[in-house]
């Protein structure tokens, strides 16, 4: 059974459980594609609390996350969570939340990390919310099992001033949405495809993530829509928070302010 936890304040009962909706995200992504391509030597650290998942050298699901949540960490941990990466080839990425132990981040500072990413976790409350009437031309549907791939490489390209749109890229996403806590959806404007979304479902968290527009079809409220569409799946789902993570100051980030999410705290991804 969940803890139950007050809103308004931002706790480490919070923390915690939005950490691990993403650890068991990254898990769970690891674990299809390993299930899919043994070849591709996916692999799962469990680690000071949280996950480190390997999923190719250059793979964005290559990172641990949620780590030192439930204590300190020692220099043997971090060891092991060195090794895990550069017996693979990979560098140590680290999301660092603010409210991890102390201790990990003398750690990071001893061992020469630096940072390279900023991201906001932001959050709010969905018991009860009522969906936004649909913009007009727009529809939006669950994805079928056999359109896995599509969904994968329709969002991968509403992505592609940030990522370039690889095959890594698109298989990695095709991981996600076959994981057996996710919900994919895709968008039309009128018979045009025009992009996707996802969320998944862990410990009463909505995790909402994966929404992009295809450039052309942009500023015509189908992002609104994705976000509003989910928060009411994940309400009627009886969760009772949804979180997503936004670049500072991104489209992304003012589109979850407008549907009422708002900062949690700032992560720092951190690398050596």
């Amino acid at each position: 059974m969940r803890e139950e936890i007050d809103m308004r304040f931002v706790n480490i009962e919070l923390v915690r459980r939005l950490e691990l909706a993403e650890a068991q995200a990254a898990r769970e992504c690891t674990e299809n594609l390993r299930q899919m391509r043994p070849e591709a030597g996916a692999a799962v650290l469990d680690i000071v609390g949280g996950v480190a998942s390997f999923t190719g050298v250059d793979s964005p699901i290559t990172q641990a996350v949620a780590l030192g949540l439930h204590g300190a960490v020692s220099e043997e941990e971090m060891n092991q969570l060195e090794d895990f990466y550069r017996s693979r080839g990979a560098a140590v990425n680290i999301e660092l939340c603010p409210m991890a132990d102390p201790s990990l981040v003398e750690l990071l500072g001893k061992r020469g990390y630096r940072p390279i990413e900023f991201s906001n976790v932001l959050f709010r409350e969905v018991k009860g919310f009522q969906e936004a009437a649909m913009p007009g031309g727009v529809r939006i549907r669950k994805t079928e099992e056999s359109e896995a791939r599509l969904w994968a490489e329709t969002v991968a390209k509403g992505f592609a001033e940030y990522f370039p749109v690889t095959p890594e890229l698109v298989e990695i996403m095709e991981m996600f949405a076959r994981r057996g806590s996710v919900r994919s959806y895709l968008a039309w404007l009128g018979e045009e495809l025009a992009g996707g979304c996802a969320f998944s479902i862990y410990n009463g968290v909505a995790g909402l993530f994966g929404a992009s527009t295809l450039p052309d079809l942009r500023r015509r409220g189908i992002q609104s829509a994705l976000i509003s569409m989910r928060l009411a799946e994940a309400a009627a789902a009886d969760c009772d928070v949804a979180m997503s993570i936004a670049q500072v100051g991104s489209a992304s980030h003012r589109n979850l302010e407008r549907h009422g999410f708002s900062v949690a705290y700032t992560r720092v991804k951190f690398t050596g």
